[in-house]
């Protein structure tokens, strides 16, 4: 129930975002559950600022299938290495991307939001993949900004044994902005929040990715 309450308060919070963008209204604070709205249709060339739908993106990884089982290598349990990663679809006027990968299936604080396993932002428009293993500092040398949870690097799956499977959510956002949000100086769940904020109004396209992990 803790994992189902937790996805659902993630999913509204990005659905909340979005239809604001569109609408032009500020988004809700990223602190706060928000209710579930409809975001929106896919596929569609998005227009200035605040106004257009959201162009549907297209993300790969050649380390496992979409939805498919995460292998050791990238994982806690083994090398906790970055997967090799991979995105096509940008509509017109990108400047830059934000990932983000989360574990939707472990919640914290109260519940609204869960545990950040690696974000990166400013990705430059002209990059479309990620190599593995990508190193551990807080910006890498092309501008790209990074965090986890627990430091400016990549943290792997981590899901227990003796636990239920869980979900690792990727997902992809293109902007037509780069996020003036420093990589440190602020505790990782307060850097979360800022660039989900800073993403308001500047969303044009995304994507998403799946993978699935627990310790054997």
């Amino acid at each position: 129930m803790r994992s189902l309450t937790s996805t659902l308060a993630f999913a509204a919070l990005c659905s909340t975002l979005l239809l604001a963008q569109q609408r032009g209204n500020p988004p809700a604070q990223p602190a706060q559950p928000a209710q579930p709205a409809q975001p929106a249709p896919a596929g569609q060339r998005g227009g200035g600022r605040g106004r257009g739908a959201i162009q549907a993106m297209t993300l790969t990884s050649t380390a496992w299938p979409d939805g498919g089982q995460i292998p050791a290598p990238f994982t806690q349990a083994g090398d906790d290495m970055s997967p090799p990663l991979a995105w096509s679809g940008a509509p017109d006027g990108v400047v830059s991307y934000v990932l983000m990968m989360h574990d939707a299936d472990a919640p914290i604080g109260t519940g609204a939001d869960d545990l950040l396993h690696w974000m990166l932002w400013n990705i430059p428009a002209t990059v479309t993949s990620l190599h593995e293993h990508a190193p551990a500092m807080p910006q890498l040398p092309d501008g790209t900004r990074q965090i986890s949870a627990t430091g400016p690097y990549y943290r792997g799956p981590g899901a227990l044994a003796a636990g239920p499977t869980h979900h690792y959510v990727f997902e992809l956002f293109a902007l037509d902005t780069m996020l003036d949000v420093p990589a440190v100086g602020a505790q990782p769940p307060a850097t979360r929040a800022t660039v989900v904020a800073a993403m308001a109004g500047h969303i044009r396209g995304k994507a998403v990715y799946t993978g699935l992990f627990k310790r054997r």
